[in-house]
């Protein structure tokens, strides 16, 4: 069986795809415009996070994901860093955040001296497991002077992070829920999801705050790079003070009024990101005419499903996976070994991160779907252009 899935995969992609040795996970796509808005940022001299294609392209992000204020920030991590400390998460408090995300997340908590509480998954969405979540809070937790306390450790409960897998949104009506009846707020992780709707909404609304990536790999790129997203605009001023390192803004002088970071990113990066975005409705639909492809073609798989869109939801597809049927766990070693072997590159999802050394001791709920997922799921290439190197 194994030998047979695995040769099957791999034919598959020999077959369906054009290319040559290698076949990449996920690779950007550039063409004259970023070099045109590149050379422009560069012969006005304006080239740190002063430049003009800053404001451009924070417009463009506000333009194409309806939120009210967009600040942009050196990468995704940066931005959840400073979304956490703008809801006052500091040393010894503790966030919510799924152990199935990658380790980013829980190392922006720990930036902030707070300890990262895993929390388990839904199998329907790759996201927060709300119902789950509800009746593990109802055990463990207290009100005290409005406070969101877990019995076991006394510690304070501050802030939950969903984070969108691969593009596929939270069920958030689901979770906001569960947000306002143990008054624990929402930072949306959104840096997979830029492009992604949840009925009609783009994710990264439904949070007080929420934080976009714009690494290498995601589906526009400014080669690093992130974005927090708020409605409040207390709190958006707030987020572009500390992350100019809170600097009083002054024709000469330099006076800084806390302690802050240099955490913006520079214009020369948002001209890349400003070509990019230009383009995201043509990469979403190509997205998604491969994810149809891939749907349609491996429908007569009995060993995988290939993971589809919710009804609630207009997914980005920026990763596609597959996942394994429970009975057939063990071959996912194997298909990953061959089909890396064979230029194909695949890859496992993250390992999950209570069991990493660093937060092996963190609080947990049960993790019994987070473990299974991560035995089962395997990541395939999912690049825009890929779509266009189908053979006919």
């Amino acid at each position: 069986m194994s030998i047979r899935l695995t040769t099957d995969i791999i034919t598959f992609f020999k077959e369906s795809f054009i290319f040559d040795s290698f076949l990449p996970l996920h690779t950007p796509f550039f063409n004259l415009k970023e070099e045109e808005y590149l050379i422009d940022c560069v012969r006005s001299n304006f080239v740190s996070s002063v430049g003009e294609y800053v404001n451009k392209f924070e417009e463009a992000l506000h333009d194409f994901t309806g939120s009210k204020h967009v600040i942009l920030c050196v990468n995704g991590t940066a931005a959840l860093h400073i979304a956490l400390k703008l809801l006052d998460v500091s040393a010894h408090d503790e966030v919510l955040i799924p152990s199935m995300t990658f380790v980013a997340t829980a190392n922006a908590v720990s930036y902030c001296g707070a300890i990262p509480h895993f929390i388990d998954v839904d199998e329907k969405n790759l996201g927060v497991n709300s119902k789950k979540l509800d009746d593990y809070l109802n055990k463990i937790v207290d009100f005290v002077e409005g406070k969101v306390i877990n019995k076991n450790t006394k510690r304070v409960i501050k802030a939950i992070v969903p984070m969108h897998t691969f593009g596929h949104p939270v069920n958030m009506d689901e979770l906001k829920k569960v947000s306002k009846k143990y008054n624990i707020p929402i930072i949306e992780d959104s840096a997979e999801s830029l492009g992604s709707f949840y009925k009609n909404i783009h994710t990264g609304l439904f949070g007080k705050l929420s934080i976009l990536s714009f690494n290498g790999n995601k589906i526009i790129t400014t080669g690093g790079g992130g974005a927090i997203l708020t409605q409040d605009e207390e709190l958006a001023i707030k987020a572009k003070h500390i992350t100019t390192t809170g600097k009083v803004p002054h024709k000469w002088e330099f006076y800084h009024d806390v302690i802050a970071y240099n955490y913006r990113l520079p214009a020369l990066n948002s001209a890349l990101g400003l070509a990019q975005i230009e383009k995201l409705p043509e990469f979403i639909e190509k997205k998604r005419r491969l994810a149809e492809f891939y749907k349609e073609a491996f429908k007569d798989f009995d060993e995988f499903e290939f993971f589809v869109e919710r009804d609630y939801a207009k997914s980005n597809y920026w990763l596609n996976a597959i996942i394994l049927k429970p009975e057939y766990e063990k071959l996912r070693d194997k298909i990953l070994e061959e089909t890396n072997n064979n230029g194909i590159m695949t890859r496992p999802v993250w390992k999950l991160l209570h069991t990493l050394p660093m937060y092996r001791d963190c609080p947990k709920m049960n993790l019994s779907v987070s473990e299974s997922l991560e035995k089962r799921i395997i990541n395939i290439p999912s690049s825009a252009w890929l779509v266009d190197k189908i053979k006919v």
